[in-house]
């Protein structure tokens, strides 16, 4: 099958049809949308942006929103959600997120549009986040500059999951490893340096800098024991030692470390920031 074939739908229902990925789909909440959305707001990696954002609950922007299901999860927690997405697929985009809504009595206003130009006015929004969406920008500054705007002085502002190379020459590798990517052909992954440069261009503060293992955000569904095994096995003949010396060790030293050694094409990394208030 030639690249781009699909569209990311078409892509995600053979997914969800093929036995060999029922696993990955459900990972990455392709199942009943209803479910999945639940699903998400009870995970470990929810439970870890629920520590994150401000307690108040206030005004919400989701960017790229997908199916919905931070959407979900936010107005769960009684945010005011705007779900911005470009996909108006009743599977994986706009359709989607309003039937999820409808179905579940969730209130979540629906703008289908790109995060590099939302028909939006500058709303101040007291959050903003944007799952797994930042590294699918086509314009990065861009995109930095609408999550600004669009948020109040002193907002808090996420990028969750996004993909990471260290240099160009990681590109192609991740790309032909992704799952997904040989049937739509709409993955991309930039440097930390510059994720780092397009958020702070944009006005924002970087607070805190989630590498792959650091944080549940990132590396959720995985569990403890998967990855103190990663960890051990990077040492190869020497494996099963290290194994028994990491056994007792603090799991948040063990997580460190793998994210300190950890340089996969395609990794991920989070950022907690904020806006900037007038001086």
């Amino acid at each position: 099958m030639s690249e781009v074939a699909m569209t990311w739908e078409d892509a995600v229902r053979w997914c969800m049809s093929e036995p060999s990925m029922k696993e990955l789909a459900r990972a990455a909440y392709f199942d009943d949308p209803v479910v999945a959305a639940q699903r998400y707001h009870q995970s470990a990696e929810f439970g870890a942006v629920r520590g994150m954002i401000p307690r108040k609950a206030g005004r919400a922007l989701d960017l790229g929103a997908g199916n919905g299901i931070l959407s979900y999860a936010l107005a769960r927690e009684g945010w005011s959600v705007t779900a911005v997405e470009p996909d108006p697929s009743a599977l994986v985009g706009a359709a989607a997120i309003r039937t999820l809504a409808e179905r579940t009595g969730t209130p979540i206003d629906v703008v289908e549009a790109f995060g590099e130009a939302i028909p939006l006015s500058a709303a101040g929004y007291d959050l903003v986040v944007a799952r797994q969406v930042l590294h699918h920008a086509h314009d990065l500054p861009a995109f930095c500059r609408e999550m600004a705007r669009l948020s109040r002085d002193g907002a808090t502002l996420l990028s969750l999951r996004d993909h990471v190379i260290s240099g160009p020459q990681q590109l192609e590798p991740f790309l032909r490893a992704h799952p997904l990517h040989h049937l739509y052909g709409g993955e991309n992954a930039f440097t930390l340096a510059a994720y780092r440069a397009a958020i702070h261009g944009a006005g924002l503060t970087i607070d805190r800098e989630l590498s792959s293992f650091q944080s549940v955000v990132n590396y959720d569904p995985m569990t403890e024991s998967e990855i103190r095994e990663r960890l051990a096995n990077l040492f190869g003949p020497l494996s099963g030692p290290v194994r028994l010396v990491l056994s007792p060790v603090p799991f948040n030293i063990v997580a460190s470390a793998a994210a300190a050694l950890d340089r996969r094409p395609g990794r991920l990394v989070s950022f907690l920031c904020h806006k900037h208030g007038k001086d």
